[in-house]
């Protein structure tokens, strides 16, 4: 299922003699590499050289390499300078800090600082609430980790962390016109989150969780959403829920199914997987069975935290003691937030007829869509590279647009169902096929509706 992506995208600068033909051979061996060309520039034209930038896709930083190896073996070609495109997009960070006020003049300074701005210190002082009407917390986000669960690459770190981070605050403002700041925490303990978040709280209008493994990330949403005045969102659980709603109502809607009567198979119980069970109850989903890492999700341990006692309670059905495999047996969908290769073949031939697939473990899923698309009716995953990838952005930009213009304080489930059905929502009949089940992150009316969808559940 290997394919070129622009996020491995490479520029080589490359020369060699005219009587080489150096544009063809350097296309021929870029071609013959299994990389698709997207650029090639014609930099420099001599009598002896010509030198030729060439910009193509990768499958990965292994595979860019192959690629440039591949011309350096040509007698007649010099590379020059390789250059990651995506390392260059990240050169000096991805967002910035920029004024909304004219500052050209005394008066401007009199009035944006000294000494106006102290009358507003002061108003704020004597209504609290004005914050909200004469700051920047009207509009904006924490964007908040300790770096232990990000992406697929596991605890590296606040630093680490910190490129991700600025790309959610960039797709919040892109999308909702947001205004949100990556906070990167050096500390994995939950009581110093707890309070660091607490202390900083005034100048936000909410916080988003990001990338805080489980179980500890439970334990911080629920003493934050407890503490602060402000909504406090864990993206990864709800933002991923909504999302796998919303295009699992559509899948259904497809396949001609009831949710209520579906048999559901789900590999993955930390954070994502949890908050989807919860919100496919809330919808009224009945028969679910979940597997994580040890197995089938059946027993109550201790030291179980409060998310996984929830799903026992509520996600296993009685009597059922068997593997992934004899779970598969029969179910009408499978969803996997998990990691790459649970299921085999043979698993997914064994579905009901009408089968629906998320195999969402990003970057590499619970099985090769290619291979679950010969028996899976509908089939999604978390890559931009294949139809239906099931995206936070979908979500989070329009559920903060709406907490922040209702001036909401408090996230509950029902509001999470109204965004899902939201987005939902935004794929018409007309449009409705096996590859279409989710809006484009790029449909303008996904955060209008969703933002009316969370004002409107309170």
């Amino acid at each position: 299922m290997a394919s070129t992506s622009p996020g491995y995208a490479i520029t080589i600068r490359v020369d060699g003699p005219p009587s080489a033909q150096p544009v063809a051979e350097v296309t021929s061996a870029i071609t013959a590499a299994g990389a698709s060309i997207t650029a090639l520039d014609v930099v420099e034209s001599f009598i002896d050289h010509v030198v030729i930038d060439v910009t193509c896709d990768a499958i990965d930083a292994e595979h860019a390499e192959r690629i440039t190896a591949s011309i350096e073996l040509h007698p007649d070609l010099n590379v020059r300078a390789v250059s990651d495109r995506t390392f260059l997009l990240h050169l000096g960070g991805k967002i910035e800090v920029q004024s909304k006020v004219p500052l050209k003049t005394r008066d401007d300074l009199s009035r944006a600082y000294t000494p106006g701005v102290a009358r507003i210190s002061m108003a704020i002082a004597k209504d609290p609430s004005d914050a909200r009407r004469l700051t920047i917390k009207r509009n904006t986000v924490a964007v908040v980790t300790d770096g232990s669960a990000v992406l697929g690459l596991g605890n590296i770190g606040p630093a680490a962390a910190l490129p991700v981070m600025e790309g959610k605050a960039a797709l919040f403002k892109r999308f909702a016109d947001v205004d949100a700041w990556p906070v990167c925490l050096d500390t994995q303990d939950v009581d110093e989150i707890v309070r660091t978040v607490q202390i900083i709280a005034p100048v936000y209008g909410g916080i988003n969780l990001e990338d805080i493994s489980a179980p500890r990330c439970f334990e911080i949403e629920r003493r934050l959403r407890d503490l602060l005045d402000i909504p406090v969102f864990h993206d990864d659980q709800h933002g991923t829920a909504i999302v796998v709603l919303a295009a699992l109502k559509n899948a259904l809607k497809l396949v001609k199914k009831d949710l209520s009567a579906a048999r559901i198979v789900m590999s993955g119980a930390g954070a994502a997987g949890t908050a989807i069970a919860r919100l496919l109850v809330a919808s009224g989903a009945k028969q679910i069975i979940g597997f994580d890492k040890d197995g089938l999700v059946s027993e109550h341990k201790e030291g179980d935290d409060s998310m996984r006692t929830w799903f026992v309670d509520n996600c296993y059905p009685a009597g059922f003691e068997g593997t992934i495999s004899e779970a598969m047996d029969g179910a009408d969908v499978f969803i996997g937030v998990s990691a790459p290769n649970v299921l085999k073949e043979s698993d997914v031939a064994s579905m009901a007829k009408g089968s629906i697939i998320f195999a969402l473990a990003n970057p590499d899923p619970e099985i090769d869509p290619v291979i679950a698309r010969k028996y899976a009716t509908v089939v999604a995953t978390g890559r931009s590279d294949q139809p239906n990838q099931i995206n936070n952005v979908l979500a989070f930009p329009g559920i903060f647009r709406g907490l922040l213009d209702g001036r909401i304080t408090k996230i509950h489930d029902s509001m999470l169902v109204a965004a899902a059905e939201a987005i939902a929502e935004c794929v018409t009949d007309e449009q409705l096929n096996a590859n279409f089940i989710v809006p484009s992150v790029f449909d303008q009316r996904v955060v209008t509706k969703v933002a009316a969808a969370v004002k409107r559940s309170v």
